[in-house]
């Protein structure tokens, strides 16, 4: 059994921000898999998915921190600055972390462990909603 879909994400400010509830409220198809693989793929690159801790908001924080301080805004090396000086910081952001996931799914969910959620990395200062595609594929429940 096979399921592709787009799932949007709301606006957010800049920062590391918990959506796993956000993409399962918009894939209740995965109630449906027994067990399979799920593919998350963001459509943009200023911007990037990981897993991490799900419980404390001081972890999305300190992401944050430390991301600006390892890729800063308006470093004098970057030549890409016709979008203002967060853009390129956040290409080499996205780079970094990545723009997709694949996750397994067990029983009709996805088989996270019991302190990870999905994150999404907002790396621009002014970006719009997010769209991710999300491909279910795997064994249909009985």
């Amino acid at each position: 059994m096979w399921l592709q879909k787009t799932v949007l994400l709301s606006r957010r400010s800049r920062g590391f921000h918990l959506v796993t509830t956000e993409i399962l409220e918009q894939l209740p198809e995965l109630k449906g898999f027994s067990l399979g693989t799920a593919h998350f793929f963001l459509q943009h690159s200023s911007a990037s998915l990981c897993v991490n801790e799900n419980a404390d908001p001081a972890v999305r924080r300190d992401m944050e921190r430390h991301f600006s301080l390892l890729v800063p805004d308006g470093a004098a090396h970057f030549e890409h600055d016709s979008e203002g000086p967060d853009d390129m910081p956040a290409h080499i952001k996205s780079v970094l972390l990545g723009c997709s996931l694949i996750l397994p799914i067990r029983a009709g969910k996805l088989a996270l462990g019991t302190w990870q959620g999905i994150y999404l990395g907002e790396h621009r200062d002014h970006a719009g909603p997010r769209r991710l595609i999300a491909t279910l594929n795997g064994k249909e429940q009985s």
